[in-house]
């Protein structure tokens, strides 16, 4: 009997959507390397428009947490308001009207809160997740790192914000590619990986 077939995760502009989670005033100076992260996601943000990828935002509870930071760039989209600790409930009928979606790639807060909850809600529909690491963050880099290490056990793909946007794109020939280079020209900002992820770290092997 033959061997099934690893999934490679592989993520195709026509089958992706990007998922924007919390990124709001209230966690601006409680949340770990918070304008690192929002950089990328807007980086990932202006990359999507670029490639006509889909985007949907979220907002937890923002009577008492504020509206989403303007430096992520997301003007022009309706944030869907949320309290549960996963996008998928507020996001279920945008998910439902897209038949063709197979993967998500997930930027925001907080890593063991909302992004966890979203991610193994996503994989129990059978939807591919990709978590933009360096455009995911916490308060508490335990939890950072921890929440990482338990998404990745539970099937999704832990990716840079570079690595996805060259896999996206996938050609140099691509008629937005010159646009996207000038993006990703520099190096994605420091957000305190290297630290999570270097020696012999038991939570992530």
């Amino acid at each position: 009997m033959a061997a099934a077939r690893p999934i490679l995760g592989r993520v195709l502009p026509g089958s992706s959507i990007l998922f924007l989670c919390d990124m709001q005033e209230k966690f601006r100076h409680n949340i770990a390397y918070f304008p690192q992260i929002v950089s990328v996601a807007a980086r990932m943000l202006r990359v999507a428009r670029l490639l006509e990828v889909p985007v949907l935002l979220t907002e937890q509870y923002p009577q008492g947490l504020g509206p989403t930071v303007p430096e992520l760039g997301a003007e022009g989209l309706q944030p869907l308001t949320k309290t549960c600790f996963s996008m998928v409930p507020a996001l279920q009928q945008e998910l439902d009207s897209r038949p063709q979606l197979r993967s998500v790639l997930l930027c925001g807060i907080e890593a063991q809160a909302c992004i966890l909850n979203t991610t193994l809600d996503l994989l129990d529909r059978g939807l591919q997740v990709h978590v933009v690491v360096d455009a995911c963050s916490s308060r508490s880099q335990v939890d950072r790192l921890v929440a990482l290490a338990r998404m990745r056990q539970s099937g999704a793909f832990l990716s840079t914000s570079e690595g996805l946007i060259l896999q996206l794109v996938g050609d140099a020939a691509h008629p937005q590619f010159k646009e996207i280079q000038k993006l990703i020209k520099e190096p994605a900002p420091d957000s305190g990986l290297l630290g999570l992820f270097q020696g012999q770290n038991p939570l992530l092997h």
